[in-house]
């Protein structure tokens, strides 16, 4: 097994290579790509020294079976001849092809099927929201089909990479020693604020972010029929995102049978025990794998449920759910 990690010196490529040492894969080869800014550094991986390669147009993937792109949609876009050319399968962590028809989307909870047709031998990992959100759905969606979805989501500072996070904690220290915050990656100032902002505005006044989960949903679930709003929002968080669900299915499904689907869901842990405050909280999520649901509850304005789910965005949002695709592949 001939793994490619390219964007490895990124905040999700240094995440997929912790996962992999871990064991998840049996990575046989591994090599790294990156910019030629961090070409020629050496990362380790299971006691040896690999030398980070500068991604270029002769850069040779003849023999990689796998390569686990966090770069980018540019570099994506750019490279993906140059990747796949011969016969690489190409995991992509960016925005580049996940609306196109003929690039599967993929949740190997929800559709791992789906990686069996990728006539371009690409194959895209969604967004992090999207992922954490589905994973959560997805069990009640059996229960009942899911018709309308509202969610508020309350993203990490991971959410916008490793220079984003650093810039968070820069204001932190800036505004303690009494300088003003450094403001660079995001819209306004993070530190000691929220920012109802994630991309761009489109013209009917929701960002990228926000329509990416509309769409990117329905194509997962392969449902037409499940329309999504959401407003997405920037916290001071360092890791793991936060969403607040809505939902509501052709017929009602009670709380009771809600519960008993994320107790058995793959992905989903239920973290839900009210009366000694237990529910899940970023602080305790960052650095694990699962989905985390709580503040299960009817939803006293509808037929519908609510409830709060917690994911690490390095984690299951990125890096793990493309890991998780390869195995998926690997095992069927």
């Amino acid at each position: 097994m001939n793994i490619a990690i390219v964007g490895a010196g990124g905040a999700v490529g240094r995440e997929i290579l912790e996962i992999l040492e871990g064991g998840a894969l049996p990575v046989d080869n591994l090599r790294l790509f990156g910019s030629a800014r961090s070409a020629g550094s050496v990362m380790k991986f299971k006691g040896s020294d690999i030398t980070v390669e500068e991604l270029t147009r002769q850069s040779d993937f003849s023999g990689v079976d796998y390569a686990l792109v966090s770069a980018g949609a540019s570099v994506s876009r750019d490279f993906a001849d140059v990747i796949t050319a011969h016969g690489t399968i190409m995991i992509d962590n960016s925005s580049a092809f996940r609306m196109d028809k003929d690039v599967p989307l993929v949740v190997p909870e929800i559709n791992g099927s789906d990686a069996l047709e990728a006539p371009r031998r690409i194959i895209a990992n969604p967004n992090c929201t999207t992922i954490q959100m589905v994973v959560a759905l997805q069990p009640i969606h059996a229960i009942s089909p899911i018709r309308r979805v509202h969610v508020a989501t309350y993203q990490a500072a991971s959410g916008a990479g490793a220079q984003a996070m650093e810039e968070l904690r820069r204001q932190y220290a800036d505004i303690a020693e009494g300088r003003p915050a450094h403001v660079e990656r995001f819209a306004h100032q993070l530190a000691y604020n929220i920012i109802p902002h994630i991309d761009v505005f489109g013209d009917n006044d929701y960002t990228r972010e926000e329509m990416k989960m509309f769409h990117e949903t329905r194509k997962i679930m392969h449902s037409d029929e499940i329309s999504v709003s959401a407003t997405c929002v920037r916290v001071p968080v360092m890791r793991a995102h936060s969403e607040a669900i809505w939902v509501e299915c052709e017929r009602p499904v009670s709380v009771a049978e809600a519960r008993e689907a994320f107790e058995s869901a793959q992905g989903v842990v239920l973290m839900d025990i009210p009366a000694e405050n237990v529910y899940p909280m970023p602080l305790e999520i960052s650095g694990k794998n699962p989905v985390y649901v709580g503040r299960l509850r009817a939803d006293l304005a509808g037929d519908g449920l609510t409830f709060w789910c917690v994911g690490d965005q390095l984690r299951k949002g990125a890096a793990l759910n493309a890991v998780q695709i390869v195995d998926w592949l690997i095992k069927h």
